[in-house]
């Protein structure tokens, strides 16, 4: 048991460093109940106009679609960060492949006009 000692000590300590700040504002904010207007929704100085759960255009998607899209080419362009020396042909090749899946991607975005604004 003594070897899941350093462990035990890292929850605790890691448990309260993240539970202390959630519990302060608690007690040291006030009883008091607040007035409406407080709690009312707010949309930038003025009052909410419309439903919250209206339709959007099928354009605010793609266009986050889009956005995200960039991510895991970042995250799968990771390993080239070693020296060229330490990769292996296989490795060098299957990424030329996910640069030229990710290429005709982009490419195909652009010449369906996916990403113009209007």
């Amino acid at each position: 048991m003594s070897e899941f000692a350093p462990i035990c000590i890292y929850l605790v300590i890691s448990l309260l460093v993240s539970l202390i700040p959630l519990g302060l504002p608690f007690l040291f904010s006030s009883n008091s109940l607040t007035y409406p207007e407080k709690l009312s929704a707010y949309e930038c100085g003025f009052d909410p106009s419309g439903d919250a759960r209206s339709r959007f255009d099928i354009r605010f998607y793609l266009v986050s679609i889009l956005f995200i899209i960039p991510d895991p080419e970042v995250t799968f362009s990771f390993p080239w960060a070693v020296p060229p020396n330490k990769i292996d042909p296989f490795g060098s090749w299957s990424m030329m492949a996910f640069l030229l899946i990710l290429m005709i991607g982009s490419l195909y975005e652009w010449k369906r006009g996916a990403s113009d604004r209007e």
